[in-house]
């Protein structure tokens, strides 16, 4: 628990003096930030931002972990270093896009392959990595090779499989994330409720863990899980870390996150989610990004099946993802990421809900 708490503390200080640092820093550099031609107009006031503030996101979160980690006596878990692979993996692939974006001036970034390929060679030495080594002394490693709600259930899969369902984890929820970062502080709000949530979930399975000697655990319904209390302190860093940045990335935007904030948490999501046995239960959990993510499907395939039909593609939303359709029907971009908290604010609950739940059952 101190762990916890001297992360989250030195997580939002950092992230609150950085973004300030980095706000000026990116100004002086010129890095700011196009913006797309077909979103809402009232976004076009948004051209020049500064942007890539993702980055203080990714060292504050990081560096509050490790310092709060070795301050109550302890060292970095297995668990902890593999979730750097795709918390700052998922990172690079976005500063890549977010630099191209700001020299060339262009809202185009790195090309969807590229962006794919970057996130496939990521998932893949993650995937690997997690579930084929650093067994503890239970013999259990950081991720299973089952697919998880709570806990394990099925058939162990194989290995080509497991990967493929890691790398599907991986760049659903990345780019998920990076959907959802298109109105001021609606990202940032929403991931600190997510991570928020997932510091409650590692907390509990620490104290419910499977082999544990501690007197609360029962079990009939512990946790096969590896290093669950390491991943509570990073979950409560990066939580913190999105608060003291949405402090300057509320409306109007002092400062962008860009793809290199977005991707790497939707990466880091996603490792938590796999090392903590809880894949499915995370489309809930993070409900909001799958509204978003569904919404850009949905635009897709309908525009090309209709196009097909009867040769002139339509649209189910005036655009997508589905926070830009809801401001060109009217709404105040405020008024739009208040109400898209409410519902990652009840994703989250029901999450929360689900999990404890199934512990009670």
């Amino acid at each position: 628990m101190r762990a916890i708490l001297l992360s989250s503390g030195l997580a939002i200080i950092c992230s609150l003096l950085g973004t300030r640092l980095a706000i000026g820093w990116f100004t002086r550099h010129g890095f700011g930030q196009p913006i797309r031609d077909d979103g809402p107009m009232t976004h076009h006031v948004k051209r020049g931002t500064p942007t890539m503030g993702g980055l203080v996101i990714l060292l504050s979160a990081t560096v509050a972990y490790l310092v709060a980690t070795m301050l109550t006596g302890g060292l970095p878990s297995a668990s902890a270093w593999l979730l750097l692979i795709p918390f700052f993996g998922c990172g690079v692939v976005g500063f890549l896009d977010d630099f191209i974006k700001v020299y060339t001036q262009n809202n185009r970034g790195l090309t969807s392959r590229g962006k794919m390929a970057g996130q496939t060679v990521v998932a893949f030495g993650f995937g690997l990595l997690a579930t084929q080594f650093f067994a503890d002394e239970r013999g259990v490693r950081p991720a299973s090779q089952y697919i998880s709600t709570t806990h394990d259930w099925g058939i162990k899969l194989p290995l080509v499989v497991v990967l493929l369902v890691i790398w599907f984890i991986v760049t659903a929820t990345s780019n998920g994330a990076n959907l959802a970062d298109g109105a001021d502080g609606l990202l940032a709000g929403t991931s600190a409720m997510i991570f928020g949530a997932y510091t409650i979930v590692n907390f509990w399975q620490n104290s419910q863990q499977c082999g544990s000697l501690k007197p609360t655990m029962v079990e009939s319904q512990c946790y096969q899980t590896r290093d669950p209390l390491d991943l509570a302190v990073f979950a409560a860093a990066i939580a913190m870390a999105c608060i003291g940045f949405l402090w300057w990335n509320a409306k109007p935007a002092r400062i962008i996150m860009g793809d290199v904030g977005s991707l790497a948490i939707g990466g880091a999501l996603a490792g938590l989610a796999i090392m903590s046995r809880t894949e499915l239960l995370m489309a809930v959990i993070a409900g909001l990004l799958v509204l978003e993510t569904l919404s850009v499907l949905l635009q897709m395939s309908y525009f090309k099946l209709t196009r097909r039909i009867t040769g002139t593609g339509r649209r189910i939303f005036r655009i997508a993802p589905i926070h830009h359709h809801f401001e060109h029907l009217g709404w105040d971009e405020v008024t739009v990421v208040i109400r898209f908290w409410i519902i990652a604010g009840l994703c989250v609950a029901a999450g929360l809900g689900i999990f404890y739940a199934d512990w009670l059952s």
